[in-house]
């Protein structure tokens, strides 16, 4: 049985085979969350979203909590063609169903 793509997602995560983008650092200050939060929130989350129309591949959207367990982080990320995870954007989820 072939593994999910948020199992995917984590295990890149937990490897630490995972890039941050200069923006999703930007992002990820300007909401006042740290790595530890977008480590949390991935770990505990789901896929919302793929989009696969994207010219540079196909980008998932995972919305989880940080850690202090009430913070909704939201993530867009895809995989590289060297399959590392590269971290697009990170924001706190305002609207529940973005």
């Amino acid at each position: 049985m072939p593994r999910s793509t948020i199992e995917r997602i984590r295990e890149k995560i937990r490897l630490r085979q995972y890039d941050m983008t200069a923006h999703a650092m930007e992002e990820m200050a300007e909401d006042a969350l740290d790595i530890e939060d977008v480590e949390c929130s991935i770990f505990n989350g789901s896929v919302v979203r793929i989009d696969r129309d994207d010219p540079r591949g196909t980008k998932y959207v995972v919305n989880g909590i940080a850690i202090d367990e009430s913070t909704p982080v939201g993530t867009a990320g895809r995989f590289t063609s060297t399959a590392r995870y590269v971290i697009i954007t990170v924001y706190e989820v305002t609207n529940p169903d973005d």
